[in-house]
């Protein structure tokens, strides 16, 4: 034992005194030990050095400290607080923050629920909506405040990220060599199709510096919201990534604990709040989550110690990832699917719940109508347009764009979802072209429901994109469609039985 190590016991024994700090609780990982007193948290690093980190000094302790502080304040301000000193006083006892001489420091930080993380709200059940649609916009929040990479290099470390984890799955020999060659085989396949595309991003300022570790876990519900905490600080190069990688992680978790409608909502409001560039590099998420996938499973592998060395439940997880990132590396080939109908039929609840089931993973990129022209006259997306932002001509533009996006999406690999009205031929015709262009299947689904109901469905919209009132409605009856061409869905009920028809008219024009 080393000397700081033999002082960190002392520490560590003082901090759990039942006298001094009852009902104190100690929760250890392999590089910090965080002690919850109260409605504190004190988070030491541990004196060991590893491959990736050395907290092997108090000075470089300290700095790592310094560093967490830095990183985390800005995505947690509610829970990161300050460095504070542990000191031995003149009578030998040891304080936290007191006026002796320092022998270790701490980052500071408010306790929360434990049980508020995205991955214990994950084991409880689907987790809702409305969150994974913050949990999106925290995301791409923290991306549009981090730091750009000043080198563009990041591309050319995934060829040993890749041979990292191959090596890291083969300890304990508790999963097939065979498998593991074949999961790095394909990721190194697939890296050299996108590396291209990698290369680019970097030069357009995407590598940045993120979080880097946002797995469920890191992500806590506090005030309802979701805050984004415990980012990379040990290595500024680890957590120095394309935001797309970044978000993978979460994407790739969400997955792990089936929570496909969430993790699906989360792309497709991270790619709502971000650049348009994104849709050009889905392609790269197969390979993303699947790497991702691959750490997981690494860490787990990793707490198969004594007198764990045997745990079945840490093996069912390890498992879990591996065969994750196995199935990730391997995407279906995409497919678009075209929603029309008039306003009120439910286009865009079917192409929400639709759109996680449509591969690959995790589930189609939804483009709509309603967002596309308010993102046109540049408004917000519950803001309303004047009747002029109706016009056929500005309609036919949104269409243009519609499938523009879509094209931008299927080309990439991934698939689509189009919601809009779908009210005129020509506009069906270009979706159709489209699918042939893009050699992928169309599945058209129109939907059709009476006055009254999709009249009633708009007046119980709150805070939608859609500007469409009852009077529009009514006024829709007279459009003069023709032969529509797709599957004609009965929409008039739930939107459960909306959902099963528009599957089983998909799975028959298969």
């Amino acid at each position: 034992m080393t000397e700081d190590s033999a002082t960190q016991e002392r520490i560590f024994a003082a901090l759990t005194d039942p006298a001094e700090h009852p009902g104190v609780r100690r929760i250890e990982t392999h590089a910090a030990s965080v002690f919850l007193d109260g409605e504190r948290a004190l988070k030491i690093k541990r004196a060991v050095r590893f491959p990736f980190l050395d907290y092997s000094t108090l000075e470089k302790r300290k700095a790592a400290c310094e560093e967490e502080i830095r990183i985390n304040q800005p995505l947690a301000p509610q829970i990161y607080h300050r460095v504070v000193a542990i000191t031995e006083e003149p009578d030998g006892s040891i304080r936290v923050d007191g006026r002796g001489r320092p022998i270790e420091y701490a980052v500071d930080m408010s306790r929360f629920d434990e049980n508020r993380t995205l991955d214990h709200l994950a084991k409880a059940g689907p987790l809702d909506a409305d969150l994974a649609s913050a949990v999106a916009r925290a995301i791409a929040a923290s991306h549009a405040a981090a730091t750009r990479a000043e080198r563009e290099t990041w591309a050319s470390s995934i060829p040993a990220l890749i041979d990292g984890n191959s090596n890291g799955l083969r300890n304990g020999n508790h999963l097939k060599t065979a498998e593991i060659e074949q999961l790095g085989n394909a990721s190194h396949e697939a890296f050299l199709h996108i590396r291209p595309l990698l290369e680019e991003r970097g030069g357009q300022g995407f590598v940045r510096r993120c979080h880097g570790d946002l797995h469920l876990a890191n992500i806590v519900v506090i005030d309802e919201q979701p805050v984004l905490f415990d980012a990379i600080e040990f290595d500024a190069r680890i957590a120095t990534v394309d935001v797309l990688y970044d978000l993978a992680f979460t994407l790739m978790d969400l997955l792990r604990h089936d929570q496909p409608l969430a993790a699906n909502t989360v792309l497709n409001q991270y790619l709502t709040a971000t650049p348009l560039e994104n849709l050009d590099a889905l392609g790269a998420l197969p390979l993303f989550m699947s790497v991702r996938a691959a750490i997981r499973a690494q860490v787990a592998l990793a707490r198969l110690k004594p007198p764990h060395s045997d745990d079945p439940g840490i093996l069912d997880e390890t498992r879990r990832y591996f065969d994750l990132a196995r199935a990730l590396i391997h995407p279906s080939s995409p497919r678009l699917i075209a929603v029309g109908g008039l306003s009120g039929t439910g286009k865009t609840v079917l192409a929400r719940a639709l759109a996680p089931a449509v591969t690959p993973a995790p589930g189609a990129v939804v483009l709509r109508s309603d967002i596309v022209r308010k993102q046109m006259f540049g408004v917000k997306d519950t803001d309303r347009l004047p009747t002029s932002a109706y016009q056929p001509e500005v309609t036919q533009r949104v269409y243009e764009t519609l499938a523009q996006h879509a094209r931008r999406v299927l080309t990439q690999g991934h698939s689509a979802i189009v919601d809009g009205i779908f009210a005129r031929d020509f506009e069906r015709d270009a979706f159709s072209a489209l699918a042939r262009e893009c050699n992928v299947p169309l599945s058209g689904l129109f939907l059709v429901a009476d006055l009254t109901t999709r009249q009633a469905r708009i007046g119980s919209r709150q805070r939608d994109a859609s500007d469409a009132t009852q009077e529009l409605a009514a006024l829709q009856e007279h459009y003069s469609i023709g032969h529509v061409g797709w599957a004609t869905i009965d929409a008039s009920g739930t939107p459960e039985r909306t959902l099963q028809n528009c599957r089983d008219a998909i799975a028959e024009g298969k």
